[in-house]
């Protein structure tokens, strides 16, 4: 039986082509990924508050797969209608399907703490006011960025079109330019980042989060699974 170990749900944004790749490549063995989507159309306050509005019926989807945990991916998606609003989506999820919930951005807070990063330095994919929003709720969380650098993209299938080696080169402008930055953040979950975690450790001598490694370290642990996983940086060689 595929998912014998554990049965992993993810809300994914509707043009998402990365997220659920990088998850599936990394899952260990016996660990299923479910997946279903909410419409997105532009990664925008307006988007992404039609976008919330269909959590509880995708959740509900995850349920009927007898999932044991949920995730709402799209990092923006947790933060955009600020500090809390992760908590929020995870508590309309566990309601209406009595499955534990998390989203990205609370994974990616917990994760941040877990490597004691407290001055992260920030590559995202997102548009200007979107980053100004996700400051904003990190500092609120009792984070202060060093640095923030975006690549002012609207559309997230375009966030999915972006190579690994100009996320690394984003990230690693971004530290470079915070010399008290201690780690660093790569926030979006359809920009790929899994290929520029180790590099970028190795080449910046920081620890690295990113959306979708954060998550998927975050609800791997939800269901008991404590496995190290290869290649993706401090956070599950470590922790």
């Amino acid at each position: 039986m595929y998912g014998w170990r554990a049965k992993i749900g993810r809300i994914s944004p509707s043009p998402e082509t990365v997220g659920c790749e990088e998850w599936r490549r990394a899952l260990p063995d016996g660990v299923c990924l479910v997946e279903t989507r909410t419409l997105l159309h532009d990664v925008t306050v307006e988007g992404l508050a039609e976008t919330v509005k269909q959590v509880e019926r995708a959740a509900l989807e995850l349920a009927s797969a007898e999932v044991d945990v949920i995730l709402q991916a799209g990092t923006a998606i947790a933060f955009f209608r600020g500090f809390g609003h992760d908590q929020e989506l995870s508590r309309r999820i566990a309601s209406v399907t009595g499955i534990k919930a998390t989203t990205s951005l609370t994974a990616v807070v917990e994760a941040l703490r877990t490597l004691g990063i407290t001055r992260p330095a920030i590559a995202t994919s997102y548009l200007a006011d979107i980053d100004a929003r996700l400051v904003e709720v990190l500092e609120q969380s009792n984070f202060r960025v060093a640095a923030i650098r975006g690549m002012g993209l609207k559309k997230s299938i375009d966030m999915g079109k972006v190579l690994p080696d100009a996320t690394y080169s984003l990230a690693k402008e971004a530290a470079r330019s915070a010399p008290d930055a201690d780690g660093i953040l790569i926030s979006c979950g359809n920009l790929r980042s899994f290929e520029a975690i180790e590099p970028l450790e190795k080449d910046t001598g920081l620890p690295v989060v990113t959306s979708n490694q954060a998550g998927l370290w975050q609800t791997l642990r939800m269901v008991g699974i404590h496995q190290q996983l290869a290649n993706l940086g401090r956070l599950l060689r470590e922790h």
